[in-house]
């Protein structure tokens, strides 16, 4: 499998900034990040597969990112085990996905 090395570069410089006790250590998450991210999308995948999801799906917070809110008391769709690589310990979380018709774009102000 091929990496984006400068991609791998530029998280380690964020997490570093944001206060990540070392560069190696901050460089190490980077790439436990890189290479988590294609676990983690198979497992979304397969979940969203096995729930029969086929609109797009994302998370709260990647929803937020995206310019969208999800609706008040919308239920996630489903939910999927990754692997939380930023923390560089290999700790999985359960993330809960919402479906498009679940959000609506964020106001601007």
């Amino acid at each position: 499998m091929k990496y984006n090395l400068s991609e791998i570069m530029h998280k380690a410089w964020k997490l570093y900034r944001k206060g990540v006790s070392s560069f190696a250590e901050a460089l190490h998450r980077a790439w436990n990040s890189a290479k988590a991210a294609p676990v983690n999308a198979q497992r979304i995948e397969e979940a969203q597969q096995t729930a029969g999801i086929t609109e797009p799906v994302n998370t709260w917070a990647g929803w937020k990112a995206a310019g969208y809110m999800v609706e008040h008391g919308a239920k996630a769709l489903f939910q999927a085990v990754l692997i939380h690589s930023s923390k560089g310990d290999g700790q999985t979380y359960r993330a809960s996905f919402f479906g498009a018709s679940q959000v609506q774009p964020l106001e601007v102000q």
